[in-house]
């Protein structure tokens, strides 16, 4: 039996993941669940700094302090943190075709390229691109959590 493909989370999957969201579809939470026993389950770095951006922006509100939320995330089993490379950094900057320019959204798609792996998220902008070939998504794009209403 072949290993399931790596899976890397947008960090309002993530977010969702580890508050127990129900809302994520079961072929999606299958893939993450596969990735996550092989151990192939990524976050990136720069989603703990739009975690603590959020909290502290008011975005997202935790029962937790955000450092404590963020240890406790990254522990979760089969979890692993992507770093943020000089490589990721500069492919980042060097994205093939036309993608956005937002730093965070260009450092998960270059990260998630260099693990070879299909980025969860339900961001549109994500997902099209994806489309036209440049990253390999999974769609959580008809998950739409009461709490959260749109990707973060």
């Amino acid at each position: 039996m072949s290993e399931p493909p790596p899976v890397m989370l947008d960090t309002h999957v993530w977010i969702w993941l580890m508050e127990g969201n129900l809302a994520i579809p079961t072929a999606a939470r299958k893939s993450i669940e596969q990735a996550a026993a092989a151990g192939q389950l990524w976050v990136s770095a720069i989603s703990t700094w739009e975690v603590a951006m959020l909290a502290a922006k008011g975005r997202v509100v935790f029962s937790l302090d955000v450092q404590t939320w963020i240890d406790q995330a990254l522990a979760a089993p089969g979890l692993r943190l992507a770093p943020l490379s000089p490589e990721i950094a500069v492919a980042s900057a060097h994205l093939p075709g036309s993608f956005h320019g937002d730093p965070a959204d260009r450092i998960l798609v270059a990260t998630a390229r260099a693990l070879t792996a299909r980025l969860a998220t339900a961001d549109r902008a994500i997902l099209a691109y994806g489309r036209r070939g440049h990253v390999s998504t999974l769609s959580l794009a008809a998950t739409r959590p009461s709490a959260l209403r749109r990707p973060l």
